[in-house]
């Protein structure tokens, strides 16, 4: 057996006999070796895919120069380039395997059975206009704060209109979005946005930081502010109908249809850029222009989703620029939560002022999961240290409690696996430098959590120390740094454009 059958044998279309005109006229003509397929291969597969992405990018890349080419264009057709097959099928295979299914309780696996024909179908109702979108499942996570999250769940096929949607829209937005919103953006993200902090602080006179916070943002978004706001770039109606659709397909709790009035869901793939959108209108451009006219001193902004830090030389300008935030959010249904948005004194003059006997230490701001400190290097100069927010680790440390209970009499190495898993994926994101201590401190942490679950075993199941340590130096990953200095990495990204500007 030689792996084909004789029926496979083709010639390419492209390849013909050389001299062939004149092998048509009579004369003879070289002959051309056949060729075989790849074993288990088809010739759509084997250039199908690569073909279809250089045309989405092709595509997408005409959007962008559009928009680079003229900042205010609005775009009266857009909606081909989301039910084009190509972009469709792309978005597609960009989707999590994994995620919970939707409302229909169809998974990404049974989905994609038959995917060309679903796609061609879906194709067809978004060009005549019937597709039709489907209330999000709710479901509710706990916050750190021991408040729920409620979180949404969309159905695999509006995912794959979501994210089609995406990708083309972000090629007109990303023209337009500040340099200081990291959040939800292509390549772009959390640690880019507590880089761009620590850099605007240790080399900006900053002496104020407000720190804030806009109360249930993505719940409190206007509809018809957010409508408004897209249409100022966004002139194609038929992708405004469609952005309509999934604001007001709502929400199925507990087995109950609510309809949405207002805001987002929480985890639907177009609501991040929704998002971004509304408070680049509303939020970025608004104080980018009002730092230029109504300020003297150095100020910066570093914003990640709802979440935002400022910083200030002057205090009377922060006072200023945090009462006209206020009426500004206010004007667009939005208002800074009371308890997270504070101005504190922090930054470099203020250990300067310590050393001298000013006013005492400095306070602390908390920001994407880090704990910010004014400190002084081992030379004696300032510099910012992050530490893991210490309510952040109890609430994890407790999940990992509940869990080990729960898996109390699995396997060692089964529990020392997942454990494992669980300290790298901690240090892959906490694990930023003059972290070290609080790191060091999780994974003991952790380590005695299990000792404890294992002695709970049984009465003759005590664990010593002893034994404990082989067990960490078995499955326990080692102490690592995962992230450089955030000059290193900034310096690199930005090339001399401003993070905070």
């Amino acid at each position: 057996m030689n792996g084909y059958r004789e029926s496979d044998r083709v010639i390419g279309p492209e390849k013909r006999p050389n001299k062939d005109q004149a092998a048509e006229a009579g004369g003879s003509a070289e002959a051309v070796e056949e060729r075989t397929l790849a074993k288990e291969n088809s010739q759509r597969q084997n250039r199908h895919r690569a073909q279809n992405r250089a045309r989405v990018r092709s595509a997408l890349r005409r959007v962008r120069r559009a928009a680079e080419k003229d900042r205010g264009r609005r775009f009266t057709t857009l909606l081909h380039h989301v039910y084009s097959v190509d972009t469709l099928r792309e978005a597609y295979l960009s989707l999590k395997r994994g995620a919970a299914p939707g409302v229909d309780g169809e998974t990404w696996r049974e989905y994609g059975e038959g995917l060309e024909e679903r796609l061609q179908d879906l194709s067809g109702r978004l060009k005549r206009g019937a597709y039709r979108a489907r209330a999000v499942k709710r479901r509710y996570i706990p916050k750190p704060d021991g408040r729920q999250r409620p979180l949404g769940i969309t159905a695999v096929e509006d995912k794959v209109v979501q994210v089609a949607m995406v990708m083309v829209l972000n090629e007109v937005y990303e023209v337009d979005f500040m340099g200081f919103s990291y959040g939800f953006r292509p390549k772009r993200g959390q640690h880019n946005a507590l880089d761009a902090v620590v850099v605007g602080i240790e080399y900006r006179r900053v002496r104020w930081v407000l720190d804030a916070d806009i109360r249930g943002f993505f719940d409190a978004i206007d509809h018809e502010h957010l409508i408004k706001l897209v249409e100022r770039r966004i002139a194609d109606q038929r992708v405004i109908r469609l952005i309509r659709k999934w604001l007001k397909a709502g929400v199925l709790d507990e087995g109950e249809w609510v309809r949405s009035e207002e805001g987002t869901p929480q985890g639907g793939c177009i609501s991040p850029l929704l998002a971004n959108i509304y408070l680049h209108y509303v939020l970025d451009k608004w104080v980018h222009e009002w730092r230029k006219k109504e300020c003297r001193g150095d100020v910066i902004v570093v914003r990640y989703a709802d979440d935002f830090v400022m910083g200030f030389e002057y205090r009377s300008e922060a006072e200023t620029c945090l009462e006209a935030l206020k009426r500004r959010l206010g004007d667009y249904g939005l208002e800074l939560h009371p308890e997270k948005t504070r101005l504190i004194e922090f930054g470099r003059h203020t250990i300067e002022d310590d050393s001298c006997g000013g006013s005492g230490k400095p306070e602390t701001f908390d920001f994407l999961g880090f704990t910010h400190i004014s400190a002084r290097g081992r030379k004696g100069g300032f510099r910012v240290e992050r530490r893991t927010i210490k309510k952040r680790m109890r609430a994890k440390l407790r999940e990992i409690k509940l869990e080990l209970r729960r898996r109390m009499h699995r396997l060692v190495p089964e529990t020392g696996q997942w454990l494992a898993s669980v300290i790298k994926g901690h240090m892959q994101y906490y694990g930023v430098p003059l972290n070290g201590r609080a790191l060091n401190c999780f994974r003991w942490r952790v380590a005695w959590l299990w000792k404890r679950a294992l002695s709970r075993r049984s009465h003759k199941a005590y664990i010593t120390w002893q034994r404990m340590q082989r067990y960490m130096d078995r499955w326990f990953p080692p102490l690592q740094i995962y992230h450089p200095f955030p000059g290193q990495r900034l310096g690199v990204t930005i090339r001399g454009r401003s993070p905070v500007r």
